[in-house]
């Protein structure tokens, strides 16, 4: 009996302490927006990693607790209707997709207009990620857009092709219409009668099974996510390179009103959703090549020689962009030599040097 009793007081105390914990922390409302399903590899991740860690983080000190509401799938906002969306506060944090918004985000254009460089998205992210804590101008877009920057997203290892029809060369897309999302569209102006047609994630499965498009340029873990083996059954391996996508942003006013504490835990654990994100790029892309071979793809792979001829083949979209940015009075083309310094650094030179068209 006494045992028993012995028990139920300690329960008791337990409860107590927790419900002091839990009543003396002050909670915090995040509506959290992705126009994107759940399954989307970087909405899965922000679901699943970032928002239980930032609880587990918050709940060390006990201060504070997050109420958040997550809507995502297009529930309140589009694909491309996240940075308004934001922005207006329709949500207090969102993942803006970048390359939908190249004339309000045009830094975020870095690693697009340099393909054919990296393949890897732990060295792309890291370096934009950098280089958008070195350089103001950078994160000033952001604000412009109400909205506070946190971390970019590196969700592809590398673009590649998928076609409804085998392709073997780049005279095989002659005559082609080739899906894409942004500035990837510019990448086929140098082959002869290849048409980019805009298009995103959620819509390139329609596309080619209605014939609006011939190929589409994605990466294999979203060809997996999205079945695109059951429309596009061939895969030119070009290994176009990988691209920043994603930003994790946060409504400016809404920004203004969190706990400094509250800022440091969204901006650490920014960073490591910012690796976690790569590192699981990584891992997935030979997986997710097997998955799709094993739908009833075939990859096929372009020459090296072929690869040769596209990249020098695309204008000098490099200096065109860094060229923008200085008209603006920003440091475009050292933004350009710093991002490409740092890949360097890592290991990754490309097969074509997109600083040698910067004007001195």
């Amino acid at each position: 009996m006494k045992h028993w009793i012995k028990n139920a007081a300690l329960a008791v105390a337990i409860t107590s302490v927790f419900s002091t914990s839990a009543f003396s922390a002050q909670t915090i409302k995040a509506v959290v927006i992705d126009g994107y399903p759940a399954r989307a590899l970087w909405v899965h991740e922000f679901s699943n990693y970032f928002i239980p860690e930032v609880d587990k983080r918050l709940a060390k000190t006990g201060n504070y607790l997050m109420d958040w509401q997550e809507s995502y799938g297009g529930s309140i906002v589009k694909p491309k209707g996240v940075l308004e969306g934001v922005k207006l506060g329709l949500g207090d944090i969102g993942i803006v997709t970048t390359i939908f918004h190249s004339s309000k985000l045009p830094s975020q254009a870095l690693a697009a207009v340099t393909p054919f460089v990296a393949v890897d998205a732990r060295v792309v992210a890291r370096a934009v990620d950098e280089i958008a804590r070195e350089f103001p101008a950078v994160q000033n877009e952001f604000s412009k857009q109400n909205q506070v920057y946190l971390a970019t997203g590196v969700v592809l290892d590398t673009y590649q092709l998928f076609s409804k029809k085998p392709l073997h060369s780049l005279s095989d897309l002659k005559g082609s219409k080739v899906a894409g999302a942004g500035m990837n569209l510019r990448y086929l102006e140098g082959i002869e009668g290849a048409a980019g047609v805009r298009g995103g994630l959620t819509n390139f499965y329609n596309m080619l099974q209605t014939g609006l498009v011939d190929q589409a340029m994605l990466w294999p873990e979203a060809a997996k996510t999205f079945n695109i083996a059951e429309v596009a059954p061939y895969m030119l391996k070009a290994n176009l390179g990988s691209v920043n996508s994603k930003t994790v942003t946060v409504n400016k006013d809404y920004w203004k009103k969190l706990p400094d504490e509250v800022k440091a835990v969204l901006q650490e654990v920014a960073v490591d959703y910012r690796d976690r994100l790569a590192n699981i790029a990584m891992e997935r892309a030979q997986s997710s090549r097997t998955a799709y071979e094993n739908a009833g793809g075939t990859i096929i792979a372009l020459s090296d020689a072929d690869r040769l001829l596209w990249v020098n083949a695309i204008p000098d979209i490099a200096a065109q962009w860094a060229e923008g940015l200085d008209k603006k009075g920003e440091p475009g083309a050292k933004i350009l030599k710093a991002y490409l310094a740092k890949l360097n650094a890592a290991g990754y030179s490309g097969i074509r040097d997109w600083s040698a068209g910067l004007k001195e």
